[in-house]
């Protein structure tokens, strides 16, 4: 059987015996297409939003707006979704002063190549644009304490606005269920120690701390909470098929209109898990999978479906090698991925670290199952980190050996692997 693989900005062609394939977990996402036009979608949205005004008449009165967007590292097609939410605002107030903020969360930021191939020229080259950074203690303020506890501190422009929007994208999350929603606030635009406290050892060891689930989850409860502190007062949350088209927008009050969205993505994106032996993943291409850092997530699907002890292979280009000095040396420094999880998780929530949360995934994962990459990345960058390093798909097969069935996930970014069924 010959499948067609996401990687990079390109795919990949492999041959897999058809006797031997167990499954294929891939969900109808990618055959939805947009009904009636995505900006068509997007302008319904604002104007009939599921809880709440429309964004419009919101806007009215409103002097000072700030319109929080996701970065270079995100798939949000802010192309099409900004430009209707600037001319809904516009019209409800001509006079609005707009600030475009990027939420980067503890990313780099991003150049000025990725901001207009993000953005655009137009919207790059005429709207005020700040770009966060959660290491700038000058930016933030503390806003409250979270449920958990932790100290809530954000960036001050999104607290001077009188209206306080955001735009997003929702999919199935590693360790939050979901993305989308309040993760605009938190991680997007918090300080580095509110960062670390919602992605805290503890939290990414609970077991409600998975992809799919909301309710319970330490990592969401917090979210939403940075949400309703920050006074985020509209969202426009997006779902988009496999090429990144909007096939469904969700706008309003934030937590009514990201459960929607989040439904709707749950019945597109849960898929029955097949286990197997060996389990070949994705992390459904760019700009996803960009690094070994972001690979992890696909790795979570494949960790979901593949028998304890198992394989999962890995396709992930990672053009910018491990992404993360900090989450490279986490898997590097440990004698085996069981030393580095021990470690982690014996750290408090004040002894987080930057980017520990993805190692302390990582290093489950590889306890479990046995990990080869192929991958862009150097060898001797993927072998450090207590994985494998292959130049293709077949050479993976040929290491294995053993005959044993394969289950094959396209995008493990996009899917929600149901482990109890």
């Amino acid at each position: 059987m010959e499948i067609r693989l996401p990687y990079g900005k390109e795919e990949l062609n492999i041959e897999l015996p058809g006797e031997r394939i167990k499954g294929i977990l891939a969900t109808p996402l990618g055959e939805q297409k947009p009904r009636g036009g995505e900006c068509e979608l997007v302008e319904m949205a604002l104007d009939s939003p599921v809880r709440g005004l429309p964004l419009s008449q919101l806007a009215q009165g409103k002097g000072k707006v700030v319109i929080i967007t996701s970065d270079h590292t995100r798939p949000l097609p802010s192309k099409v979704t900004l430009p209707p939410i600037l001319k809904a605002v516009r019209r409800g107030n001509p006079q609005a002063e707009i600030t475009i903020l990027m939420a980067t969360g503890y990313h780099r930021a991003p150049t000025r190549e990725e901001l207009e191939d993000k953005l655009g020229q137009e919207i790059t080259g005429k709207e005020r644009i700040l770009i966060h950074s959660a290491r700038e203690k000058e930016q933030m303020e503390v806003v409250g304490r979270l449920p958990s506890g932790q100290e809530l501190e954000l960036n001050s422009a999104a607290l001077e606005a009188d209206l306080l929007l955001a735009e997003g994208f929702i999919e199935p999350h590693l360790f939050a269920g979901f993305s989308g929603g309040g993760k605009s606030i938190l991680p997007g635009i918090a300080g580095q120690a509110s960062i670390f406290g919602n992605h805290c050892a503890e939290f990414i060891a609970h077991p409600r701390a998975r992809t799919g689930i909301l309710t319970g989850n330490p990592v969401q409860e917090d979210i939403r909470a940075a949400a309703r502190l920050a006074g985020l007062d509209f969202i426009l949350n997006v779902a988009l098929n496999s090429t990144h088209q909007v096939i469904g927008a969700f706008a309003g009050e934030p937590e009514a209109a990201h459960n929607k969205g989040c439904e709707y993505v749950d019945s597109l994106t849960r898929v029955k898990s097949s286990p197997a032996e060996i389990v070949i993943t994705t992390n459904g291409g760019y700009p996803l999978d960009q690094n070994i850092y972001q690979a992890v997530k696909g790795m979570t699907a494949a960790e979901a479906a593949c028998q304890e002890g198992g394989t999962i292979i890995a396709l992930s280009r990672c053009i910018d090698g491990h992404g993360s000095e900090a989450f490279f040396k986490e898997l590097v420094k440990s004698a085996s991925p069981e030393k580095a999880w021990e470690e982690i998780c014996n750290r408090s929530r004040e002894e987080t670290r930057p980017d520990q949360w993805q190692a302390q995934i990582l290093a489950r994962i590889l306890g479990r199952c046995r990990v080869i990459m192929v991958t862009g990345a150097p060898r001797h960058m993927v072998e450090s980190m207590h994985m494998e390093w292959v130049p293709s798909v077949e050479e993976a097969l040929k290491m294995i050996d053993s005959g044993g069935q394969i289950t094959v996930i396209p995008d493990g970014v996009g899917v929600i692997v149901d482990a109890d069924s």
